[in-house]
């Protein structure tokens, strides 16, 4: 030592410890090193060892080798153990393979489900990850289980999915107790409650191995009784003559015999460590033993063409960072049971560190000369094209191939490499790698598939792996691969289940409860869980997408990552105004129509497919015409939330994508590629706005829908920049405000209302004029005409008196703040014919023709009669108010003929059938969303069918339309034709789509019900606009036969044993 610190002796007993367990040597130390001495100091002594030689060997080891110890105590104490630390220069026994091994015995002789010895439990003993025997497999196909391998059955019953066991860690065999529970169950659930246990790999405080309760100790066999008449021999007699004992043998239970446990064997040390590895590895079926090189070469270089761990010829070599060549597979199972080390030196390593050996060693291993096994052969044959002559034995033998070989499995084996290049594996290579070491393969495949299967070489690719999986014993994956090559699946798509849950309304308790339900009756995950629906929604709602404004919108944010928002945001209030007493929620108008366009992606590519058009030839952009819809819904109160006092009169704005256009070059008219099929549904209106207010509200309804307004007038002027099919691409949009019936109309051009003087929303004519000419009037009033009038409304500027006024404006008695189309409602105009035609049949009835001034009481009994006739006759039971429902059935021929039963005058009632023969004859006109291709013959006719009804009504019903008209009939007489040949069509613009999500706001509310009505609006405008996404109206369209499928999972017992399981489309 330095500093003047005293030297120990060599033969001291601490001379050769680390330094840091070095202190200043004194005798009382070094007394009390030797009275506590480490125990990991000592050498390891062999089990076989008697204790006479092991004290013996002691005492020579701690005087006479003190400086063969190792050089870190702390390393052993820390439980390091090396082949330097506990192996001598003789025997070398690697005791971390011995706790392995000894751990894999005590796996043996346990049940994998229940944990309990197997000798314990009576019965045959089943293998986990193999095939289900005869009886079994009947016993459960008569129970409706179609399963093959008893792994299929575990995961079902036990829900434990045994297909990723490893031999280190589980148990391979089941007990005749769980083969019970199994049989029982039908192969699908468990009637008893099995405590499957958790299975950790072996470490130093294994509770397998060290046992801390003393009843679980593993102890000794039970000594058995001697014989009455045996003669008595000494212990140790006994112990000497039953079996010899030597220096180089050790206590082992063998492998072979894994029921006899607790039996023991004689294994020679120098084998040891080779049956340990091999219960690891297993490769004795497919790599070479070095038995075939000649004799005659050196011994280290057989060593350095053989794998440091398994001892067979290195097959796809890989080098450690300490320069020693192993088999790939061999070292990649030794690390994953031992730990990431090398088996020769032990130096800690990462398996990402394995490398190529250099190309000069793998080119003398290729060269090597191997003796051929095969009886009568004995060829020479080189290492590289050895495979090649055992397949060429293998076709020349085909009769016998069910022969033993004693040697090794030469089928199993096929050469690792061809050429000198340094072999690596496959899918470490780079893709230009990887096709040029596939080529031929490729070629060959490709070949095949042209002759065999028209040229789908995907199909053969994956049939040849499904094959493979299969010979692996690898049912699941192959299960899995081969769902997915017939379009199934083993769980539902997360899309698929977001449809279900949309399109059946079920809330989130609703759906979590059929997920778990599902999950335990049929033990199969078939709906996924909430977390992965939110996930999938994302991206159908709105502000997922990019996009760009060119020029940028003004007065509109650039952000595109914008969800829903408050409906208030964009109104500036005043000091002096009173805070809203509403709610509204809605999306920005932009974020919305880009997601509706991304959600047509796929029918815009396909229409541009089926028109031949290809990119270079759609250079001018894309025209989207949007029909929007504004209506009230009603009362929509509810029992339940809370919050602030808000009107529970609810309206909605909803827009629908009709038609997308795209002017070709060389074309000169634009050429549509989408084309709405129908435009009346609830799932084609998607909702932008929800706000509880009264439509009446007129300055309620201009606050909210104020920003909507400004931004579709910025969209007007500006192009949207959006991906579509992986190209940017450029759309402009046009507005058509039609779905709107005559309040909104006339709430959103500051018409006045309904009872007004001037009663059309289309014309200036008065309804006096009406009545006279019925026919006769064009198309007159427009968004800007209607705000010059109020201009001079609100100014004055002749100094007129209010008649005056009146006259000039037309009715204009308000701002004009969002532009509508001069059309007709569809619906709205067969629900207002069909009350005029139910006031009719009540006059009749009660012949008002020869009565000037009828009673209430008269007009109450004639319409009781008639409530009662039409309920009676035809099932139609009177409503409060009319609907579309009641006025399709009331506008029937059947339901006319039920009503002149009760006209007394045969006259009357021959007027009467041919006044509604003229109305189902122009009908169609207006209904159908292409009129010139539906019904072309009463198109022609219209104009002659109108007149003539217009005369029955001012002659055999001048009664009722002496001087005065209905809105809606004066429309249907005088301006059909005219929007007909203006739009083409006036059904396809109707707001029966947004009249049709009233219902569906309901049922929404009661699937969101929450307390705050702020959330619960918001909920029902991300519902909602879910229901209408075309993606998902096309996986519930493939997935139509899903609840079938999904009761023969559950209950395949009630499933007919003719019924074929292959036709039921899987999940």
């Amino acid at each position: 030592y330095e500093c003047g610190q005293p030297s120990l002796p060599a033969d001291a007993p601490r001379a050769s410890m680390p330094d840091e367990l070095c202190h200043p040597y004194s005798k009382f130390s070094d007394w009390k090193f030797k009275l506590f001495r480490v125990r990991s100091m000592e050498k390891a002594p062999l089990p076989s060892e008697p204790p006479l030689e092991k004290e013996a060997q002691m005492r020579v080891d701690v005087q006479g080798d003190a400086r063969g110890l190792p050089g870190s105590v702390m390393k052993l104490c820390l439980g390091g153990k090396s082949k330097e630390n506990v192996e001598g220069a003789g025997r070398r026994v690697d005791l971390k393979l011995q706790e392995i091994d000894t751990h894999m015995n005590h796996l043996r002789s346990l049940c994998r489900l229940c944990g309990v010895i197997l000798r314990k439990a009576k019965g045959p003993e089943h293998e986990v990850q193999g095939n289900l025997d005869d009886s079994s497999k009947c016993a459960l196909r008569r129970m409706g289980c179609k399963a093959s391998s008893w792994s299929e059955v575990i995961l079902k019953v036990f829900k434990v999915d045994v297909s990723g066991d490893m031999e280190t860690i589980h148990p391979s065999r089941f007990c005749h107790r769980c083969w019970t529970v199994a049989m029982r169950g039908g192969g699908f659930c468990s009637f008893t409650r099995t405590r499957v246990p958790v299975w950790k790999p072996h470490t130093s405080h294994c509770l397998l191995c060290f046992p801390k309760r003393l009843i679980l100790q593993r102890r000794g066999r039970k000594r058995s009784k001697p014989l009455r008449n045996a003669h008595c021999l000494p212990k140790r007699t006994k112990r000497d003559s039953s079996t010899p004992t030597g220096g180089n043998r050790v206590w082992r239970q063998t492998t072979d015999n894994p029921e006899a446990f607790g039996l023991r064997a004689w294994v020679k040390p120098a084998a040891q460590k080779t049956l340990w590895v091999k219960n690891i590895t297993r490769c004795q079926k497919d790599h070479l033993s070095y038995r075939l090189l000649p004799g005659d070469l050196p011994k280290d270089f057989v060593n350095g063409v053989t794998c440091q761990v398994c001892e067979h010829l290195l097959s796809d070599p890989v080098q450690s960072p300490c320069l020693h060549l192993f088999c790939r597979t061999c070292i990649q199972k030794y690390s994953k049971s031992l730990g990431p080390q090398c088996p020769s030196c032990g130096i800690l390593f990462n398996p990402c560190d394995l490398t190529s050996p250099a190309k000069a060693f793998l080119s003398v291993l290729n060269s090597l000369p191997l003796v051929c096994p095969r009886e009568g052969c004995g060829e020479w044959v080189r290492f590289d094209s050895f495979g090649d002559h055992c397949l060429n034995h293998c076709l020349e033998t085909n009769d016998d191939e069910g022969q033993d070989n004693s040697e090794q499995n030469l089928d199993g084996y096929l050469p690792v490499n061809k050429g000198g290049r340094p072999r690596q594996h496959l899918l470490s290579l780079t893709r230009r790698a990887q096709k040029h070491r596939l080529r031929e393969l490729k070629n060959q495949v490709k070949a095949f598939a042209d002759k065999e299967e028209g040229g789908d070489v995907k199909a053969v690719c994956l049939t040849l792996f499904l094959l493979a999986l299969r010979a692996g014993n690898e049912h699941r994956q192959a299960d899995e691969l081969e769902a997915m090559m017939q379009g199934r699946g083993l769980g539902l798509h997360p899309a698929v289940c977001l449809a279900i849950r949309v399109n059946t309304f079920l809330s989130c308790s609703q759906y979590h409860k059929m997920y778990r339900t599902v999950k335990a009756t049929s033990g199969r995950q078939i709906f996924q869980p909430l977390h992965t629906l939110r996930t999938a929604e994302k991206e159908l709602l709105p502000g997922f997408h990019q996009f760009e404004w060119q020029p940028a919108l003004k007065n509109v944010s650039t952000s595109w990552d914008v969800g829903i928002i408050d409906g208030l945001s964009g109104w500036t209030v005043s000091v002096d105004d009173i805070p809203a007493d509403t709610i509204s929620r809605r999306f920005r108008y932009d974020v919305a129509l880009v997601s509706a366009l991304k959600d047509l992606e796929e029918d815009i590519m396909e229409g541009l497919r089926e028109r031949g058009l290809d990119d270079s030839t759609c250079t001018s952009g894309f025209t989207v015409v949007i029909k929007e819809s504004c209506d009230g819904m009603g009362d929509v109160s509810e029992k339940h939330g809370g919050g602030p006092a808000v009107p529970e009169k609810a309206v909605r704005f909803s827009f629908t994508v009709m038609s997308i256009t795209v002017q070709a070059e060389g074309e000169e008219e634009a050429v549509t590629i989408f084309q709405e099929q129908k435009p009346n549904s609830e799932l084609s209106c998607r909702p932008m706005c929800l706000m509880f207010v009264d439509e009446s509200d007129h300055e309620m309804l201009t606050a909210i829908l104020g920003p909507v307004v400004a931004e579709r007038r910025a969209m007007k002027e500006s192009r949207l920049i959006l991906s579509i099919g992986g190209l940017l691409r450029s759309f402009r949009f046009y507005f058509r405000g039609t779905g709107y019936d005559e309040k909104m109309v006339r709430e959103m051009e500051g018409l006045e209302a309904s009872g007004s003087t001037y009663i059309c929303t289309l014309c200036d004519s008065t309804r006096a004029e009406a009545s006279q000419n019925m026919v006769l009037h064009s198309i007159t009033r427009s968004h800007e005409e209607n705000l010059e009038r109020y201009e001079i409304w609100r100014t004055n500027p002749f100094s007129e008196s209010a008649d005056e006024l009146r006259d000039r404006v037309k009715g204009v008695s308000a701002k004009p703040f969002m532009e509508t189309q001069a059309t007709l409602d569809a619906l709205h105009c067969d629900i207002g014919n069909a009350t005029e035609f139910y006031k009719i049949f009540q006059d009749e009835i009660g012949e008002m023709y020869l009565k000037h001034n009828p009673t209430r009481e008269e007009r109450r009994r004639w319409r009781s009669a008639l409530d009662k006739q039409l309920r009676k006759k035809v099932k139609l039971k009177p409503v409060m108010r009319m609907n579309g429902n009641y006025a399709r059935r009331l506008m029937t021929r059947e339901a006319v003929e039920v009503v002149c039963e009760l006209v007394p005058s045969e006259e009357r009632r021959k007027a009467l059938r041919e006044l509604m023969e003229l109305y189902l004859q122009m009908k169609p006109v207006w209904r159908s969303t292409c009129p010139a291709r539906d019904c072309p013959d009463q198109l022609c006719r219209y104009s002659f069918n109108s007149q003539r009804f217009a005369e029955l009504l001012s002659t055999t019903f001048k009664y009722r339309y002496d001087g005065k008209i209905t809105n809606y009939l004066h429309k249907t007489l005088a301006h059909v034709p005219e929007i007909v040949e203006r739009d083409g069509s006036i059904g396809a613009w109707a707001s029966e789509g947004n009249e049709s999500g009233n219902k569906l706001f309901r049922r929404f509310r009661k699937m969101n019900a929450r307390q705050s009505k702020t959330f619960e609006l918001e909920d029902i405008l991300k519902h909602h606009w879910l229901y209408t996404s075309k993606y998902l109206q096309k996986f519930m369209e493939a997935h139509k036969n899903s609840p079938k499928a999904l009761q023969a999972t559950i209950n395949p017992e009630e499933c007919p044993d003719n019924l074929d399981m292959a036709d039921i489309p899987d999940f």
